[in-house]
């Protein structure tokens, strides 16, 4: 099957072409029609799977129909959980839209809120946004948002992880009762049951992945060693295989930015993303890892479900996830669209039991190789990981390592991008 057939305009076809795609994903070949003729949506499908796209093309299809928006009106709503999916959509939304009429804008904290009220009076047709940000803009008049005409929830699932339930009601309370809707989700819990109820009108299901599964075109390997002999291992791996793209994921805020200093002082150029940092050097480190001229991103979980890089070869678990969720997530940065993709990990003893809890999520166990020079040691003993999913500072109310996965869920899943959005709004 071709983007052909789906009876897209020659713009978005001539767009489409120059981005280097010919074959749609499965999620696109679902997605795709039933947008175009207008149906609410609810879409489960893993990230890396293309969805993007698939909401995108049809959306700017529908609109391409009607006129430009006037003054301060949206016509359409694309919600993201983080800052940088955020911006990412954005630049698909720009990318296919290259040869249409339509403007379009990305709005989230940690910015100048002032210049992009500016832009936003410029008049909008497709608006992507951090709910904390856009209600800030809806309180100060910035943007109006009862014209809507296509609502998009884009990774529903880690916005209710990140607690933007709240914000997300105020939304659509604003927002006109009559529009088009669409939800886009990795998992289909009960709360993304209910939210996709309260919304959603006769909505139409499509479902291309199963739950908590990962990309088929990720190879995935284990390296047992010691946790103090992490850092060297990494750096070994890195230069025996010549790596030159690596992201590289860590538990604490603290833990990433140890790690690129030690990444640095090897010689190997790296870069720290996560909550305690600005957008702006957030943005950068981006994207100079993109051009390569960081050849490591080291990150904490925030970025987990927020960045796509174009044919990523490695992940890394420098430390395993305390959520086995996040496992998934996480190598899903690689592997991405049909493409080829290694995740490897590093493991101590001390994360015997989160590896444990990551292969009975995935039905399977993930292959073990150990490398002679960095052999774990017998003698050391295992110790309690006290900390919580990216806490730097040990939050005393984590709570323990054998208390219920829902609960650690719901308390520890998301305290690094929480604390980025008390700080300034996401």
């Amino acid at each position: 099957m071709s983007f052909n057939q789906f009876d897209l305009i020659p713009e978005l076809l001539r767009a489409v072409a120059e981005s280097g795609y010919t074959v749609p994903t499965p999620i696109q070949i679902q997605a795709i029609p039933l947008v175009l003729e207008g149906s609410d949506l609810l879409a489960g499908a893993q990230t890396g799977t293309g969805k993007t796209a698939g909401f995108t093309l049809p959306l700017l299809q529908i609109l391409s129909k009607n006129k430009r928006a006037t003054s301060q009106k949206v016509r359409a709503l694309i919600l993201t959980p983080t800052r940088e999916l955020a911006a990412q959509v954005e630049e698909s939304v720009k990318a296919y839209g290259k040869y249409l009429s339509m403007k379009s804008a990305v709005v989230f904290g940690g910015v100048n809120i002032n210049n992009q009220i500016r832009h936003l009076r410029q008049g909008i047709d497709i608006l992507v946004a951090t709910p904390g940000r856009l209600l800030d803009l809806v309180g100060q008049k910035a943007v109006d948002l009862t014209q809507v005409e296509v609502l998009v929830l884009d990774e529903a699932d880690r916005m209710l992880d990140m607690g933007f339930i709240h914000d997300i009601r105020k939304i659509l309370n604003i927002l006109p009762k009559k529009r088009q809707s669409l939800l886009f989700s990795a998992t289909f819990s009960d709360e993304i049951k209910k939210l996709a109820a309260n919304f959603l009108t006769a909505p139409k299901l499509v479902q291309v992945a199963q739950r908590n599964t990962t990309a088929e075109g990720v190879s995935q390997i284990i390296h047992p060693t010691d946790s103090k002999r992490k850092s060297s291992l990494l750096t070994h791996l890195i230069n025996s295989e010549n790596w030159k793209q690596v992201l590289v994921f860590t538990r604490t805020k603290h833990g990433a930015n140890r790690l690129s200093k030690h990444l640095d002082s090897a010689g190997i150029t790296s870069a720290a993303i996560h909550g305690n940092k600005t957008q702006g050097a957030r943005t950068k480190a981006l994207a100079d890892f993109k051009k390569g001229s960081v050849r490591v991103l080291v990150a904490t979980d925030i970025a987990a479900r927020g960045l796509d890089i174009n044919q990523l070869p490695h992940v890394v678990n420098f430390d395993l996830p305390n959520v086995p969720e996040d496992y998934v997530h996480r190598i899903g940065r690689t592997g991405r669209a049909g493409n080829e993709g290694k995740a490897i990990s590093l493991v101590c003893i001390d994360e015997h039991k989160l590896l444990k809890d990551i292969e009975r999520l995935l039905k399977c166990e993930i292959p073990q190789v150990i490398i002679p020079e960095y052999k774990p040691d017998p003698s050391i003993k295992a110790e309690p990981i006290i900390n919580g999913r990216n806490t730097a500072r040990g939050d005393p109310r984590s709570p323990p390592r054998n208390q219920g996965q829902g609960m650690r869920n719901k308390q520890n899943s998301t305290r690094d991008a929480t604390h980025s959005y008390k700080k300034a709004r996401v």
